[in-house]
């Protein structure tokens, strides 16, 4: 199953178990079973500490397997072959019940091993999905420390009749002892956050409880991960909030103009950005968004959703972009029924079907070129009277049989039932409407600046950007900008990460030419 290459890598991860390590098999006669049978093999073979048993079905889905400790059966369950990007969530699974500690700070641990409820969650996945192994592996740390709570990893692919049955239109989805629990990248502090109600309290008066910083980045992407960097390194104290630490990176696939870093994967380089940042003397503060920004003489205010407060003598705000929307009717009420916003991860689960993509700029087009392999027929509809890609990437999309084209087209409405089921739009030179009937909607038509919460307290541009100077400082003394939520052009990765270091920098200049306070 593995090729000689993994197989060495695996032994050499494995060689960290300590413990023994079960794993229990559900399989049948079938080509997947065989499959997940090979695979086996080659685990148990690459560490004698792993054994592996098989029972022909059972009550679990078929194939499948869980992974635990000598005497349990509540280890991580995995329903279907946790290849791709899976991968890596089940050498975790393997070396966490084999006895290797997991990279998490002991709080979560603590707070994880405190719950007294049984639960049951079970998380759909394509192996094409890169935030997926994000929820798979937080829900099997849990599964880990706590015996009373069990998690599987189900491969929507394999098990497309629950696909079906559920209405699952997205990845990952997370249900909860039976229920709709989530869907879309979740952390381990988001999931838990959801589980232990009281938490969000004991975190709001920790937070509450801090004393005034320095300066205080808000956001957690490249600008607020260089801002805080640049920050520490003046030895000042130097506190982040972040609503989610990685940003829009997070639900970046590929990243390949980094320079010095030749390609890597989005959730990989957010982990990176956190890393740098936590080596040195920071206060991360993850899951805080940030609600208003209350300036002051001697020391600025931010509020936060939470209902606790942050002081400091500077701000540095890093909020980014997000998704932007279309706007038209049936786009809100079919997100994750037909309405999607990331190809890479739900495209697997259109297999076959017919789909549109909205938005002729570098993202939609090369959406329409992922999805054509995977998915019958793709509609892509710009608004402009042409595309905006570039050149190669629109010669890749001409070279497509399976893909039509219409421009200077605009959408008017996603139609359903309990799903997608067709898309409208009007041809702008003739005020013809069309309808094409198909099962999914991938919307790539930009980005939107995460601002709302600073309306009437810097100045704003016309498109809801953060106005800066050359130094990163806004409107507000005091108080700085960086990144996509800036007016600075070109909205990328590398371009953020210098206006971080450079809105810090300037924060810190703004310190030592101010009057210390007494």
């Amino acid at each position: 199953m593995l090729d000689a290459s993994l197989k060495a890598q695996l032994a050499s991860y494995l060689e960290r178990i300590t413990q023994p390590v079960e794993i229990a098999a559900a399989l049948d006669d079938t080509p997947a079973s065989t499959e997940m049978r090979a695979l086996l093999k080659d685990i148990a073979d690459s560490s004698a500490r792993i054994t592996v048993t098989e029972s022909h079905g059972g009550p679990h889905r078929t194939p499948s397997f869980s992974v635990n400790r000598p005497g349990e059966n509540h280890g991580p369950r995995f329903a279907g072959l946790p290849m791709g990007h899976e991968f890596t969530s089940l050498v975790l699974a393997l070396l966490q019940v084999g006895g290797y500690p997991p990279k998490v700070e002991q709080a979560l641990l603590d707070q994880i091993r405190a719950l007294d409820t049984d639960l049951e969650f079970e998380v759909y996945v394509s192996l094409t999905c890169h935030n997926c192994p994000d929820v798979v592996q937080a829900l099997n740390l849990m599964a880990v420390q706590n015996p009373r709570i069990k998690t599987t990893m189900i491969e929507g692919g394999l098990f497309q009749d629950e696909i079906n049955e559920r209405q699952i239109m997205g990845v990952p989805t997370v249900f909860l002892n039976g229920t709709m629990f989530g869907t879309g990248r979740l952390s381990l502090e988001e999931i838990l956050a959801k589980v232990d109600t009281g938490g969000t309290e004991r975190e709001a008066k920790k937070i509450a409880a801090k004393e005034p910083f320095d300066v205080l980045i808000v956001g957690g992407g490249p600008a607020g991960a260089a801002a805080a960097v640049y920050a520490a390194r003046k030895g000042i104290r130097t506190g982040i909030a972040s609503e989610r630490f990685g940003g829009q990176v997070l639900d970046t696939l590929g990243i390949e103009n980094f320079i010095s870093i030749k390609e890597t994967e989005g959730p990989k380089f957010a982990l990176a950005l956190e890393e740098h940042v936590r080596s040195y003397d920071v206060d991360i503060m993850n899951l805080q968004r940030a609600r208003a920004l209350v300036p002051g003489k001697d020391l600025i205010e931010v509020q936060l959703d939470s209902g606790a407060s942050l002081k400091a003598r500077s701000v540095v705000i890093t909020t980014g972009a997000r998704w932007r929307n279309i706007n038209v009717p049936g786009e809100a009420e079919f997100r994750n029924k037909g309405v999607a916003y990331c190809p890479h991860c739900d495209g697997p689960l259109f297999k076959g079907k017919r789909v549109a993509v909205i938005g002729g700029g570098n993202s939609g087009v090369e959406a329409a070129i992922d999805l054509a392999g995977i998915v019958g027929h793709v509609t892509l509809i710009e608004y402009d009277t042409r595309l905006r890609a570039d050149e190669v990437l629109q010669r890749k999309l001409r070279s497509l049989g399976n893909v039509t084209v219409f421009t200077h087209a605009q959408t008017t409405e996603i139609t359903g039932t309990d799903k997608v089921n067709g898309l409208v739009f009007k041809d702008r030179a003739s005020g013809e409407e069309k309808r094409v009937d198909l099962e999914g909607v991938f919307v790539q038509i930009g980005l939107v600046p995460n601002t709302d919460w600073l309306k009437g307290t810097v100045t704003l541009s016309k498109h809801g950007e953060i106005e800066v100077d050359a130094r990163g400082q806004t409107s507000v003394p005091g108080v700085f900008a960086a990144g996509d939520a800036t007016t600075t052009p070109f909205k990328q990765i590398i371009i953020a990460a210098g206006d971080g270091a450079k809105a810090a920098l300037g924060a810190f200049d703004h310190l030592i030419r101010s009057t210390a306070p007494a």
